[in-house]
């Protein structure tokens, strides 16, 4: 038996806590953390009696992060905090030698950047300390990962191209709203795109590179390039990858406002003096949007995430889609919490039996294709996001 201590206590956090307890037979203690006690309390009483304990804690302060660690000696720190925070909860873990989880990479709170390098950098000190430390367990990044993995063991002797499919055909009746963190999400969002291709990496402007997908269970969605950050550790772990791209579906609406909103410096990371006051236009922004953990009751439709990988099998061509949808009704009716917060929670509790049940092992840091992807495959099936396999013509 193990317990979990989770940090973070939006969408995501949500679904972890109560995932987690859906789990109970693997982790048979579970605190929830985060600066605000207020969303804490929240998901408490949304759960069975006793079943969680919670608490606060300064994500950013690496100090505050080590005293509750100590307090609590968990048998995994999953984090599910900001990106922004990522380093300093790392930097308790190997401190107090706890092996750490979270979803998302490290993202610079001054500049629109985010990616592997300082966590990777980590490597050795995880290594020193003799723990793990799992980078990117949500669904993209995450479970896209493992289905390029798994398609690399099971499907491919080399695979050549990849893309990244991830269709949110969700509606929340709202004019404008974000399913994640409005900061984060913007961010990456406006930013120039970004593919790889023969070695070297390919920059393009904002949604600049759109594509109609056919979904399954969806239908045609006009899908946008992005740069992701699965791709960053992906070109280094997939044998004879040639190309790789990141696409989303956005619609009209979206763009739309997400375009007035950057013309008129509402997206704006610098600081600007309004009344005497500094103040962050994104930060500003994010207090008018809805609370993405308030989505769920009302938000319909269906998720579509997967991958279609091209490549060689016993010298012949091939080309596959391996895919999971999942309707954001139902996980409402699990979890209180629409669609995008539960494929990216439910991954991360995944991650976390594996690593407590030792079927994850290791010392260091590890992207998620660089294990064994069958148990995450077989929990996906149990956990409630099972998953498909079809054959393309090439």
């Amino acid at each position: 038996m193990a317990t979990a201590l989770i940090i973070g206590a939006g969408g995501v956090g949500r679904v972890v806590a109560h995932k987690c307890v859906l789990n109970n037979h693997v982790f048979d203690r579970i605190i929830l953390a985060s600066r605000s006690i207020g969303r804490c309390e929240e998901i408490k009483s949304e759960l069975p009696e006793g079943a969680i304990e919670i608490t606060t804690v300064d994500a950013d302060n690496t100090d505050e992060v080590i005293a509750l660690i100590q307090k609590y000696t968990p048998s995994i720190l999953i984090n599910v905090a900001l990106p922004y925070q990522d380093l300093a909860i790392m930097d308790a873990c190997i401190a107090t030698k706890t092996p750490y989880l979270d979803t998302a990479n490290y993202e610079h709170p001054d500049e629109a950047k985010f990616e592997y390098k300082l966590q990777w950098e980590r490597d050795a000190a995880f290594k020193e300390a003799g723990i793990m430390g799992l980078l990117g367990s949500g669904f993209d990044p995450g479970a896209t990962n493992v289905f390029c993995a798994y398609a690399q063991k099971h499907y491919f002797d080399e695979i050549h191209t990849i893309d990244i499919l991830d269709c949110n055909a969700g509606d929340h009746g709202y004019a404008f709203a974000t399913n994640f963190n409005p900061e984060i999400n913007l961010r990456e969002v406006s930013a120039n795109g970004r593919y790889w291709e023969n070695g070297e990496w390919i920059e393009t402007a904002p949604l600049e590179i759109m594509q109609v997908w056919d979904y399954p269970e969806v239908g045609p969605k006009d899908s946008y390039l992005l740069y992701h950050e699965e791709m960053e550790s992906l070109v280094k772990h997939i044998k004879g990858l040639k190309r790789i791209r990141f696409f989303m579906t956005f619609g009209q609406s979206y763009i739309k406002h997400m375009e007035v909103l950057q013309n008129v410096g509402m997206l704006g990371i610098e600081p600007v003096e309004h009344q005497g006051q500094k103040i962050i236009p994104i930060e500003f922004l994010k207090t008018l949007l809805p609370d993405p953990a308030s989505l769920g009751p009302r938000t319909k439709g269906k998720t579509n995430i997967g991958i279609v990988a091209e490549g060689l099998k016993d010298g012949k061509k091939r080309k596959i889609y391996i895919y999971q949808v999942k309707d954001h009704e139902e996980c409402y009716a699990e979890v209180k919490s629409q669609g995008v917060s539960y494929t990216t929670g439910v991954p991360a509790v995944i991650g976390a039996k594996l690593m407590v049940e030792g079927k994850w092992r290791g010392e260091g840091v590890f992207n998620m294709e660089q294990l064994d992807p069958d148990p995450f495959m077989d929990e996906m099936n149990t956990q409630g996001l099972p998953w498909n396999v079809i054959e393309m013509d090439v």
